[in-house]
């Protein structure tokens, strides 16, 4: 992970760093650019994939994961929504602006998907999901109707921020992203307990004395929150919530309490590795971290889902 922080156009490596030292220029650079950048997908990588972890715990499917739940479209739609129509409001829009209303619409959806499902106090897990599905198309709709408005520089922009991106990163949005990833965590590592006994079903879950509609609520808004702050910030990234859990699963077994922490680790592995990648595959260009995702993530995404198919006929 370290290596990471001399790649890029300005010539920095350990060398240079053991024997000369860094002048000021590229301290600068090493604190306000690539420090920044390395730490972010560190944080966003565990923070998707702890909520990949916890939504399929609660979904009982590992095929679930953040972005089924229309959360990480709804983030999309307002952070969008900002860019294009903000001009109007304000003559710049800053970067917290489309943070805010990227965190905002995305916590909104969740509210509002949780809202749908719930009746007389209890939650219907199917439901929910099919709520999720609806607004997924819903925002995924709206969100290309405000590009088909866009002018040529902001879809260029909205383009390339869709598609995921660590570039252009600030101190205060790294500690932001941050604190909300551990402090989701902190909350969802208390509940590994109840998630080893949810997969075996509601019902077992509920004999065993745990509160399953508590349990519900608070995955299904601390997995929303940490997921619409990473896209707040660097976009839509999808994908890293299904496979890093489980490749782990394949390691560890299906005990939540090796499958969380492990998968924490192997998210914010996976995204380092991929920003690498997405800034050497094709240098001096950069691809976009969410579509290099992608490319990993829709053949493995397959792949489980035709293993599984294979477990139906057996």
């Amino acid at each position: 992970m370290l290596g990471h922080l001399f790649v890029g156009h300005s010539s920095l490596n350990w060398s240079t760093l053991l024997t000369e030292g860094v002048s000021t220029q590229q301290w600068f650079i090493l604190q306000e650019f690539r420090l920044p950048r390395v730490l972010m997908a560190i944080i966003v990588g565990a923070g998707l994939a702890v909520a990949g972890v916890a939504l399929q715990a609660l979904f009982r499917n590992p095929l679930a994961e953040p972005g089924l739940i229309g959360v990480a479209s709804s983030s999309a739609f307002g952070a969008v929504a900002i860019m294009v129509l903000g001009g109007w409001l304000w003559q710049q829009v800053a970067l917290w602006q489309i943070g805010f209303f990227a965190f905002a619409s995305g916590l909104l959806a969740t509210l509002l998907i949780y809202r749908l499902a719930t009746k007389s106090g209890q939650t219907d897990i199917a439901l929910m999901l099919l709520a999720g599905v609806a607004v997924n198309a819903i925002m995924g709709a709206a969100t290309q109707l405000l590009l088909s408005v866009a002018d040529l520089v902001q879809l260029r922009t909205v383009t390339f921020w869709l598609m995921g991106s660590l570039v252009n990163l600030s101190w205060p949005s790294v500690v932001g992203v941050s604190a909300v990833v551990l402090f989701c965590t902190a909350v969802l590592w208390r509940l590994v307990r109840a998630m080893n006994a949810f997969v075996l079903g509601e019902n077992s879950a509920r004999y065993m004395g745990f509160d399953t509609g508590r349990f519900k609520w608070q995955v299904m808004i601390f997995s929303a929150l940490m997921v619409s702050s990473a896209v707040s910030v660097v976009g839509v990234i999808g994908f890293v919530g299904l496979v890093v859990p489980h490749i782990v699963r394949l390691w560890v077994g299906s005990d939540h309490r090796l499958v969380l922490p492990l998968s924490a680790l192997g998210g914010a592995i996976l995204l380092v590795l991929a920003d690498w990648l997405a800034r050497v595959m094709l240098h001096p260009l950069e691809l976009p971290i969410g579509l290099l995702m992608a490319l990993i993530g829709a053949p493995f995404f397959l792949m489980m889902l035709l293993k599984q198919r294979r477990g139906w006929r057996q």
